[in-house]
Order: C-alpha cells, then structure tokens, then sequence
C-alpha cells in the first residue's frame, strides 16, 4: 500500500459473464450484483471499513486514506496523523479533528475560548476583543484593565 493516499471509493457492476472477483478484505469471492472499487482493488460492501473505529467506508464518492499500511476514515486519519496546534489560551495540544475557535492567528479549545480575564464564555453573536493577543469580554476591554485604566483586574 502507498505510504500516505488519499483515495475515493466507486461501485463497480459485475458483469453476469464475468466471472467472480476476489474480495481485498476477506479474500471471499464477490458474487454481489455491485462491489466496490478502491486502492486498486475490488471489495464487498461490508468489507471496506476503518481499520480503527471499523466504519463502512463504501459509502460511493467517499474518501478513504491509507497510511501505514492502514485503512482509515477520514476522522481515524485526522486524529491519529492530521497536523495539530496549540491552544493561545491554555497552549495544550488540539487534536486535529477537534472543533476549535479562530481569533486572527490564534486557536482555541472550545472551552477556552473566553475572557481571558473574568473567564467569561461567549456564545453565538457575543463580542469579543482580542488585545495583546487576549480574548477579552466588553467589559474588560472597554474598561482598559490591561492598559492601567481603572482597578487592576488579575486573569483567573
């Protein structure tokens, strides 16, 4: 197997002349009106799957990868191979498949996307700032906690 392929799956008809081909997964012959075309090679329907998390992966037009002589979903592939960041608020590791916030350059864990100073979280449509490379509520940005301006506030 390629060392790191990015593949798609297509349904192939059996011809009724032609005569029966054998399957990648587990070597039976394929009699199936339909089998599935992939890394050059012909497969069953239930045969194709993630060699992790054992999904189907014959669904036609979806992407399969290889690696390591493994067969991934796209997930599988993303979480055990994808390139990974640091959070800018906690700067602990985010797993490539991992839902994450964008703030210019920065990103972040969902749950550390908040004030950086009061820890408040935002939600859908909520403002946030971003000064000296802090996410900062309203409030603490308009009250100028980070420039002298008003109490000093610690981040919590």
């Amino acid at each position: 197997m390629v060392l790191d392929k990015e593949e798609s799956v297509s349904l192939v008809s059996l011809q009724s002349r032609e005569k029966p081909r054998g399957c990648a997964g587990c070597n039976g012959r394929i009699r199936d009106r339909f089998m599935l075309q992939a890394l050059d090679r012909y497969w069953h329907e239930d045969c194709l799957k993630c060699a992790c998390c054992d999904c189907r992966l014959g669904r036609v037009g979806s992407t399969l990868y290889t690696r390591a002589n493994l067969i991934l979903c796209r997930r599988d592939y993303l979480r055990l191979f994808g390139v990974t960041g640091n959070c800018a608020a906690c700067s602990k590791l985010i797993p490539a498949f991992e839902m994450v916030m964008r703030a210019r350059d920065n990103v972040y864990h969902l749950d550390c996307f908040a004030c950086q100073l009061c820890r408040q979280r935002f939600c859908v449509g909520d403002k946030f700032f971003l000064k000296n490379n802090m996410i900062l509520c309203q409030l603490d940005y308009e009250g100028g906690h980070l420039n002298g301006g008003g109490s000093e506030r610690q981040p919590q």
